[in-house]
């Protein structure tokens, strides 16, 4: 590890244990210094920068593997590059950047914090989120939204087939086509209240330019929450 001036720590993962470096982030819950770290050579590697507990700004240089930046909490992470499955996993609040395209289950189970994906996110992007905020300028794959509970996905691009399948009281908005709604989604009339709050969601991400008028808004229609005996063949 090196640090350049007094501020910045270079840690290069092609000299360096993942364990190691993954440890020295985690100590910093206790002493918050340095407070912005530049990974090198991350190489695909999985679980960089998971756990992290503290007011913090990580740059990775590279593509990183499944499970980035998981759990996170208070951090900021950005990734110059591409993210595998479930970046931002079970997050909890801090913001993670993917300047490239995301593997399945972006953001699943999150429960706080802004999640941003430059490019495309693919298959089941937030599923079960829990209160995270993902907003994704290109398009998502299939489910995503499935099972969200709360929180907001902002989708700029289009949406794969079986959109908010099974979703409770998440917001999902979308600009472009959706390919199909899943079980008891479907679309909500977007007020004043609803183009506020995307206007925010995408000031927040860094993008601001994007047009709000141009979205549709998706939710539950309720239908699922509590049994229903003329259904229970269906259960």
């Amino acid at each position: 590890m090196t640090t350049i001036g007094a501020a910045t720590e270079v840690v290069d993962l092609s000299a360096t244990p993942l364990r190691e470096l993954n440890a020295r982030l985690h100590r910093l819950a206790t002493d918050p210094h340095p407070r912005h770290w530049r990974i090198l050579h991350p190489g695909g590697a999985h679980a960089v920068a998971v756990g992290l507990d503290a007011e913090i700004e990580v740059e990775i240089d590279g593509h990183v593997g499944y499970y980035c930046a998981g759990m996170n909490k208070r951090a900021t992470v950005r990734v110059h590059g591409n993210a595998g499955t479930g970046v931002a996993e079970n997050m909890m609040s801090g913001t993670v950047v993917v300047e490239g395209t995301a593997s399945q289950s972006a953001g699943a189970t999150g429960h706080g914090g802004l999640l941003v994906v430059e490019g495309d996110a693919s298959a089941r992007c937030g599923i079960s989120m829990k209160g995270i905020d993902i907003v994704v300028r290109g398009d998502v794959g299939h489910m995503a939204g499935f099972m969200a509970q709360k929180g907001r996905l902002v989708v700029c691009g289009d949406a794969g087939e079986a959109l908010g399948d099974s979703i409770y009281e998440a917001r999902i908005y979308v600009r472009g086509e959706t390919a199909g709604l899943g079980a008891d989604c479907i679309e909500k009339e977007v007020r004043d209240e609803h183009r506020a709050e995307l206007a925010e969601l995408l000031d927040r991400a860094g993008l601001a330019d994007i047009d709000t008028s141009e979205f549709r808004r998706y939710g539950s229609a309720r239908q699922l929450y509590n049994f229903k005996v003329d259904n229970v063949g269906s259960y």
